[in-house]
This record gives C-alpha cells, structure tokens and sequence, in this order.
C-alpha cells in the first residue's frame, strides 16, 4: 500500500508558476514509477508527466518545455514544477505512483490539489 498527500496548489495568474509536492508513505518509493495527471472540469484525467525508478521524464505535449518532473528518494517526494502557466493548466491535479509485477499494474492516487490559472 502506498499513501500519497498532493499540495501545492493555488491561484496563480497567467505565466506564474506553481511547485507541486506529493509525499508517499507505506511502502518503497523508490521501485515505483511516479506520475502527475490532471483533471478539468467536465474532462477525462490526462497523463501531465511520469518519472521512472531510473529517472527517466515522460511529458505531455502540451506541458513540454514548460512543467518538470523530479523525484526525492529520501525524501519520498515527487515534484512538479510548472512554470509559464496558461488558462489551460487549470485543473486539479492528482499524483499517481504506479509498478507492473507479474504483468499485473497497481496504481495508488492521491486525492488531488487544485491548480487554478486566471487570464
């Protein structure tokens, strides 16, 4: 089992920036992959970034060059910092640690913290 608390969400306007942290507790940190996904109202959750156990960054699109993703082992702590935030960002966000163990995925969610971007 892995317990998993968001914070860092605010309202923030146009081309701020936001720093997002999500601490786990429960279990190894360190052999999960991580993520950050998103929800808008009236929206499916989509995938926003992902960090492997080796640290390898996987981005969305529409995040690239903008948002990046870092984890602390130590610390049990994922990242994710937002920079030039757009109207579009707005969204709660919702961290996700994720592993495949004999082909069966198990995924824990956090409940979430609201990212509000104003024009």
């Amino acid at each position: 089992q892995v317990q998993l608390v968001e914070s860092g969400g605010d309202l923030v306007q146009s081309g701020e920036s936001l720093r997002l942290s999500c601490a786990a507790s429960g279990s190894i940190f360190s052999i999960y992959t991580m993520g950050w996904y998103r929800q808008a109202p009236g929206k499916q959750r989509e995938l926003v970034a992902t960090i492997t156990s080796g640290g390898y960054r996987n981005y969305a699109d529409s995040v690239k060059g903008r948002f990046t993703i870092s984890r602390d082992n130590d610390q049990n702590t994922v990242y994710l910092q937002m920079d030039n935030l757009k109207p579009e960002d707005t969204a709660v966000y919702l961290c996700n640690a994720g592993r495949v163990t004999w082909g069966i995925r198990t995924d824990y969610w956090g409940q979430g913290t609201q990212v509000t971007v104003s024009s």
